[in-house]
């Protein structure tokens, strides 16, 4: 099936390979990113609901033609925080709903918050391709 920039969108999910986490870790980030662009963004909120807590989430056009579309994850490398943490400035600048992680450090890092991984989107190909092309698929 051919792209559509107007109906086909994507996730693309960029991760730091200077760290040199260990491939569950990369992989626990990564999922971290694709659902706090959800959890995290303007129009989710928390209710008590019959049943326990409930979340509830307002999407834009993108994210529910993403969600109940194809699904596109795109992973992709960064090789710096300096990278990872533009691109996120580039994200934001550009409007798209991002999430930009950062690590407790416990299981690595040696006790220090570091910034992992970030999600942008879900966007379309002419959103996300000028910010993200150019790098390196993991």
């Amino acid at each position: 099936m051919p792209d559509n920039p107007e109906t086909d969108f994507k996730q693309v999910i960029v991760l730091r390979k200077d760290l040199n986490m260990r491939k569950g870790k990369m992989v626990a980030q990564g999922a971290h990113a694709s659902m706090a662009v959800f959890t995290r963004g303007p129009g989710t909120s928390f209710v008590a609901g019959v049943s326990g807590l409930e979340m509830r989430v307002v999407l834009d056009e993108a994210s529910a033609a993403w969600l109940t579309g194809r699904f596109r994850k795109i992973c992709v490398s960064a090789d710096s925080e300096a990278q990872l943490l533009e691109l996120h400035r580039q994200a934001l600048a550009a409007g798209l709903p991002c999430a930009l992680i950062q690590d407790s450090g416990i299981t690595e890092f040696g006790g220090v918050p570091t910034y992992t991984a970030l999600a942008i989107g879900p966007g379309s190909n002419e959103k996300l391709d000028p910010i993200t092309s150019s790098l390196r698929l993991l």
